[in-house]
C-alpha cells in the first residue's frame, strides 16, 4: 500500500487497457483479412487510446515526483506523499486524460471525410485519420499542438527537474549502497519514460504534412504496444 506501489498499480492497469483498446481489433482483422472498422468503434478506440496515453504522461511525472520525495525528503515522506494526496494525483491523472480524449474524438468524428477512407496505421490514429480529412484541420492542429505542450513537455520537465534534484543528493550520499539503492529505484522508471516521451513525440508534435505513414506505423506500435510490454519488465528488474 505504499505510493510507490499504488502508482506502479495505475500504471499497470493503463498499459492493460491501451493494450486491450489496440491489439485485439488489430489481431482480430490481421488474422480475419478483413481490415476494416466501424465509425462508433473507431471513435471508442481514440477515446480511449488517447486518454490512456495522456493519464500516462501525467502520471509517469508524478511517479518522479514521488521518487524523488523519497529519495531526497525521507522524514517528510509521509505527510508530502500521504494516501490522500497520492490518490488524488493519481485521479487526476485520470481526469486530464480522458479530457483530452473527449476533446480529440469529438473534434475528429465532427470532420468530413473523402476519398477512399483507407487509414494508413493499425488502429485510428488522430494523425492518420488528420490525413483523410476534407475539412481544413490547421486550427485543430495547433490545438492539439499546444495540448502535447502541456501533455508531454510539461510533464518531462517535472522528471527532469525531480531526476535533477535526485541524482544531486545522491552524488552527495556517504554510502555507496544508499547510492546502488537510489539509482535502482530510479532507472526503470528513466528507461520508461525515455521510451514513452520519446516516441509520442514524434508522432504528435511535429506538423501532419511530415508523416510518413510506414514511420508512424513503427513508432505506433512502440508506444502502444512494445512499451506497455516492456514494463512489467523493467519495473520487476528491481
Amino acid at each position: 500500500h505504499s505510493p510507490m506501489y499504488f502508482l506502479l498499480s495505475q500504471l499497470s492497469l493503463m498499459d492493460l487497457m491501451l493494450i486491450c483498446t489496440i491489439v485485439p481489433k488489430t489481431a482480430f482483422n490481421y488474422l480475419s483479412g478483413s481490415k476494416s472498422i466501424s465509425v462508433a468503434s473507431c471513435g471508442a478506440q481514440i477515446f480511449f487510446y488517447m486518454s490512456l496515453l495522456g493519464a500516462e504522461c501525467f502520471l509517469l511525472a508524478v511517479m518522479a515526483y514521488d521518487r524523488y520525495v523519497a529519495i531526497c525528503h525521507p522524514l517528510r515522506y509521509s505527510v508530502l506523499m500521504s494516501q490522500k494526496i497520492c490518490c488524488l494525483m493519481a485521479a487526476s491523472s485520470w481526469i486530464l486524460g480522458s479530457t483530452d480524449g473527449i476533446i480529440d474524438v469529438a473534434v475528429l468524428l465532427s470532420f468530413s471525410y473523402c476519398g477512399a477512407r483507407e487509414v494508413p496505421n493499425f488502429f485510428c490514429d488522430v494523425s492518420a485519420l488528420l490525413t483523410l480529412s476534407c475539412t481544413r484541420t490547421l486550427l485543430f492542429e495547433r490545438i492539439m499542438f499546444i495540448c502535447c505542450v502541456i501533455m508531454l513537455l510539461l510533464p518531462v520537465a517535472v522528471i527532469i527537474a525531480s531526476y535533477a534534484r535526485v541524482i544531486l543528493a545522491v552524488i552527495h550520499m556517504g554510502s555507496a549502497e544508499g547510492r546502488r539503492k537510489a539509482f535502482a529505484t530510479c532507472s526503470s522508471h528513466l528507461m520508461v519514460v525515455g521510451m514513452y516521451y520519446g516516441a509520442g513525440m514524434f508522432i504528435y508534435m511535429r506538423p501532419i504534412s511530415g508523416h510518413s505513414s510506414t514511420q508512424d506505423k513503427i513508432v505506433s506500435a512502440f508506444y502502444t504496444i512494445l512499451t506497455p510490454m516492456l514494463n512489467p519488465l523493467i519495473y520487476t528488474l528491481r
